[in-house]
């Protein structure tokens, strides 16, 4: 596939449905309106599904439409086209381009995210993720899942760990994948679709380690962390606060001095099946010019 022309840091994002498709419109409109010094940087949006979802009504001067063909051995794990639309951009990427910042359709741009933009200080940004999942506390011994996943991305064993926002729980590490940014100069991104592959091709593993649908589930999530760890010096790993990836669709379940006040006081947020109609936003502030705007993107 041809490149692309970019600055140094290009959005990435992906539809799957027609429903994901208005999602997509509406995050493209707050990079445009809030994203500040990065609101003009290109967006990439991959099309996993252009017969239910074509989206070339999104495309304009600085939106690209791509299409996205993965294997049919990754079909069956839901977020295996989010691994493969990551790792075609990488390769696709100028070398100018310093931050590939990757945001879910359901997520949304309140403030300027500045720290997606890497420069010459960090490789990746990333958060904890929300709660624990498929996770391991930090006393718990390696379960099948995990060891072969350090296995495979070349580690014996995890130091690291994070605390989980809305769990607040210490676990080994592991990151929320709904917004990241990472420096494609790395190539790490071609080597998660790359180790993700080989685990949804072990035969053993899947039957002995995913037979449940949370572990089919975030089988990414868990390579991606791993593989992050492994590869990379953790002072190049930028530790973003508690404002991005703000889990809005578990807003009720954060603790109280967690919660956040405002949307507005937000950088970016996911909200998933949850409404942003200010009509309908009984939980939490919405303030103006906010307000006004999801008002008016409805």
């Amino acid at each position: 596939m041809d490149k692309i022309p970019a600055d140094q840091a290009i959005f990435l994002t992906m539809v799957r449905s027609s429903g994901e498709r208005d999602d997509a419109r509406v995050l493209i409109n707050s990079i445009r309106t809030f994203g500040g010094v990065l609101s003009d940087y290109p967006i990439w949006l991959f099309e996993a599904n252009p017969q239910a979802a074509p989206c070339q009504n999104l495309a304009s001067a600085n939106v690209h439409i791509l299409p996205l063909n993965i294997p049919d051995t990754l079909k069956p794990y839901y977020f295996a086209d989010k691994v493969f639309a990551c790792a075609q951009a990488e390769e696709m990427a100028p070398p100018t381009v310093q931050s590939l910042i990757w945001i879910d359709p359901t997520c949304l741009v309140v403030k300027p995210p500045v720290l997606f933009d890497l420069g010459q200080s960090f490789d990746t940004a990333v958060r904890p993720v929300h709660i624990k999942n498929v996770g391991l506390l930090a006393e718990e011994p390696l379960d099948t899942f995990w060891q072969k996943i350090y296995e495979t991305v070349g580690l014996t064993e995890v130091q690291r760990t994070v605390e989980t926002f809305v769990g607040m729980q210490r676990i080994r590490a592991y990151f929320n994948s709904h917004a990241f940014a990472i420096n494609p100069a790395r190539g790490l991104l071609r080597q998660w679709l790359a180790y993700f592959t080989a685990l949804v091709n072990d035969e053993a593993y899947q039957k002995a380690a995913c037979q449940d649908v949370r572990h089919k589930v975030f089988l990414h999530q868990a390579v991606w962390s791993a593989l992050l760890i492994a590869k990379l010096d953790p002072q190049r790993i930028c530790n973003l606060p508690p404002d991005y990836n703000y889990p809005y669709n578990l807003h009720q379940s954060v603790p109280a001095a967690r919660r956040a006040k405002a949307l507005n006081d937000l950088v970016c947020l996911t909200y998933e099946e949850r409404s942003l109609d200010p009509t309908q936003v009984e939980d939490i502030a919405i303030h103006d010019p906010l307000k006004a705007w999801l008002l008016a993107a409805k």
